[in-house]
């Protein structure tokens, strides 16, 4: 080496990348230039021979690199007179199998991410920030390649490494930009399907490997890479469903939902997974036959374990690789559109597994959950918990709901687990939790978070809905923000869902003796928007299926489970009820295993299914059972008192009274010849809906003729009529004035 040469170099920064502890490396690997022209240095291990071929307006001159240490940094001093900016380089490489190539340097390239998203990334307020941190293939300068950029504040140094750099730390590593804890690189000819991870040095020395926080695919468990991923490429065609979807949204629209987990709502013969396009055509026959409006989806993100049902994700920004590439994810979101489908997603903001490719211990500090384990350690369930204070963190989860709208075309989210979020000791005992700085037990932090995330979906004006599943009693979880509330648009009704199923779970000889449990719904039911939900929440863990739940015989069974169907309905608030349940499957889910479908060749399940696909179809054409879910005008008692018969019936309204609805539900496994109810007026009602009807697997015990009431003074009310009520069942009339 000459002595000039030698001079011009910086021995310790050599050392720092030849042990790979270096966080500025573009500060002096690539070409920069020095006195009399450019020092060129590179980092090639296990190579015979290094070039740099450097070309000058429309001359290229090959320079062959000394070996400045042996461990393969490589550097030459070329002589021009000429500003750096006026010249292009790349390295010819020479193996030690002799094999050459061309390789462009990633050290000659600016920084992909500018100051002002950096800025707001670390306010927490970049919403589009995936755009910037994990990969995104591009093109710059002529030169085709993948950016790669990542949030590690507290590492020595991080380095990109995969399939294309045989895995090697040393060699891609990433620089520092500036203050804000990102690190970033462009790494020239990777491309999409390039497997990769980053591996980062934590003070001390360890070394891991992470899978990347906003990678957009990754490898098939129990493998964990990140790939990289363009999902620009796919040509939507539902432009019209996105612009309009308020409008089916809407509050007083009707909202039916079928929960779905999409590895076993259908499976190949042997039991492999189906692809996203595949079920898309089999699941959007289905629900439009049955007549629900919405899919839900359990969570698609990828995550390492099929028994954690999607709820302990590893990549957020990743669809899960078991049923197709993202692609194939968005045509399974357009096909749904194209159907008239909406599709709500299953988010998990929560907690996250301790998986050590995941956040945990991200860059060797707690990074993403709190330092403190009685703050960042669900005991539960064995994850951990987001630190909700730090922007940075705030930033990813907001951003990331946002993406799954904005990017997948998302109808809705779906918040799991909320409670555990508002509550500082939810799940844990005295002594093990960290009050506020107020002193109480609510997560101030997980509050911002999702009045945040609320707040934003509004501005944005995405139409999306956003939905709690909070199981407590904390206030306006509904409620406008600009009221204290937390500005969800709809909130599970889970008080609902146990009661009454603590209601039905008894004989019916018993249940006089229960019947607040039945009704007590409707004090509350209008302090939220609530969705009543039968979930997959009911029927795992040895609770067994709805259709087990219910008491007596076979045949009560069923007429036990139409009448349970009849009351979630037919009661205020939007629905939800889980795949399998509607054709009376016995066995709890598995989700191991496919939905029981050839139980539909059997005549009672097949009649179950037929009453659930009337129901529906009612349901939507009803105006009166959903335009007025949240307004008290909508829902009148007529009778909840008749406790003794197991009996109950109100009045269901429409806006503008154009149609009310009387609702009768018998909760006891015996009939009434001539029951006497009273009504709002005057006038002929006709059933249009009897859940006792034989084609359901009903005793056929009907009212075929409209009744005409009498001024026969009843439950409180001038008129009154009498009708035949059926067994464990719904029945509803229309009710139309005399003219």
């Amino acid at each position: 080496m000459t002595k000039k040469l030698y001079k011009l170099m910086d021995w310790a920064e050599i050392e720092a990348v030849v042990y790979s502890e270096e966080d500025q490396p573009h500060k002096f690997l690539g070409a920069h230039r020095v006195s009399g022209g450019l020092l060129i240095q590179a980092f090639f291990p296990d190579v015979k021979k290094v070039y740099a071929v450097v070309k000058a307006g429309s001359d290229y001159k090959e320079y062959q690199m000394e070996l400045a240490d042996e461990e393969g940094f490589y550097a030459v001093h070329v002589l021009m007179p000429i500003p750096t900016t006026k010249y292009k380089y790349h390295f010819r490489v020479v193996g030690k199998n002799g094999v050459v190539k061309e390789i462009e340097d990633p050290y000659r390239f600016e920084p992909t991410i500018d100051e002002e998203t950096l800025k707001k990334f670390n306010a927490g307020i970049c919403y589009d920030i995936y755009n910037y941190l994990g990969a995104h293939v591009r093109e710059i300068k002529g030169v085709k390649g993948t950016s790669f950029a990542v949030w590690a504040p507290n590492a020595i140094r991080v380095s990109v490494v995969g399939d294309f750099n045989n895995w090697d730390g040393r060699l891609n590593q990433m620089r520092r930009l500036s203050d804000s804890g990102v690190f970033e690189i462009f790494i020239p000819d990777v491309s999409d399907g390039d497997n990769y991870k980053y591996e980062i040095k934590f003070k001390g020395g360890m070394i891991a490997l992470k899978s990347d926080p906003y990678g957009f695919y990754s490898e098939l468990r129990p493998d964990s890479a990140s790939i990289v991923k363009n999902i620009d490429s796919y040509k939507w065609n539902d432009d019209m469903w996105v612009e309009y979807r308020k409008d089916v949204n809407g509050f007083d629209k009707p909202l039916s939902i079928y929960e779905v987990h999409l590895g076993s709502v259908y499976k190949n013969e042997d039991g492999s997974f189906m692809n996203y396009r595949e079920i898309a055509v089999k699941l959007a026959a289905y629900v439009k036959e049955m007549g629900y409006t919405h899919v839900e989806l359990m969570p698609v993100m990828e995550h390492p374990l099929d028994e954690s049902w999607g709820y302990q994700v590893i990549g957020y920004y990743a669809v899960t690789s078991r049923y197709g590439t993202p692609e194939d994810f968005k045509y399974f979101m357009d096909y749904m559109h194209k159907n008239g489908i909406a599709v709500i997603l299953d988010w998990v903001p929560a907690h996250f597994p301790r998986d050590d490719q995941g956040l945990s211990y991200f860059d060797g500090t707690h990074l993403y959950e709190h330092a403190d384990e009685r703050q960042s350690y669900h005991p539960d369930w064995g994850t951990l918990i987001y630190n909700y204070g730090r922007p940075e963190v705030l930033n990813y989860l907001v951003a990331n709901a946002l993406f799954w709208i904005k990017e997948y075309h998302a109808d809705g989210i779906r918040v799991d687990a909320v409670a555990s979020m508002l509550y500082l000791d939810y799940g844990k005992s005295d002594g093990n939790w960290v009050a506020n700085i107020y002193g109480g037990n609510e997560n101030l932090d997980a509050v911002e978070l999702v009045k945040h995330l609320n707040s934003i979906n509004e501005k944005m004006k995405t139409g999306a809905l956003i939905i709690a599943e909070e199981s407590t009693a904390w206030p306006k979880v509904t409620g406008d923000l600009n009221d204290n509330g937390l500005g969800f648009s709809y909130k599970w009704n889970l008080g609902w869902m146990n009661d009454f199923l603590g209601f039905m779970n008894y004989d019916p000889y018993f249940r006089a003796h229960h019947f607040n449990e039945l009704t007590f719904s409707m004090i509350y039911a209008y302090t939220e928007r609530f969705i009543l939900t039968f979930s997959h929440d009911e029927v795992v863990h040895g609770k067994g299926s709805m259709l087990s739940k219910m008491p007596g015989d076979r045949q009560d069974k069923f007429a036990n489970l139409r009448a349970a169907y009849g009351y979630m309905f037919t009661h205020p608030g939007k629905k939800l009820s889980f795949m399998g349940q509607d054709i009376a499957e016995y066995d709890e889910w598995d989700v191991s295993r496919s939905v029981e479908w050839d139980l539909l060749q059997y005549e009672e399940h097949k009649q179950f299914n037929t009453f659930m696909k009337d129901m529906l179809h009612f349901y939507k054409d009803h105006p009166a059972l959903f335009e007025k879910d949240n307004l008290v005008e909508g829902f009148e008692w007529v009778n909840n008192l008749a406790y003794e018969d197991n009996i109950i019936s109100f009045l269901r309204k429409s806006q503008d009274s154009d149609e009310m609805l009387l609702v009768v539900l018998n909760f006891a496994n015996k009939s009434q010849d001539a029951y006497r109810i009273g009504v709002p007026f005057e006038g002929k009602y006709k059933e249009i809906f009897n859940s006792d009807k034989e084609c359901y697997g009903g005793s056929g015990f009907t009212n075929p003729r409209v009744k005409v009431s009498k001024g026969y003074e009843w439950d409180g009310r001038e008129d009154s009529i009498q009708i035949k009520v059926a067994p464990l069942s719904v029945q509803i009339f229309s009710c139309d004035g005399l003219k």
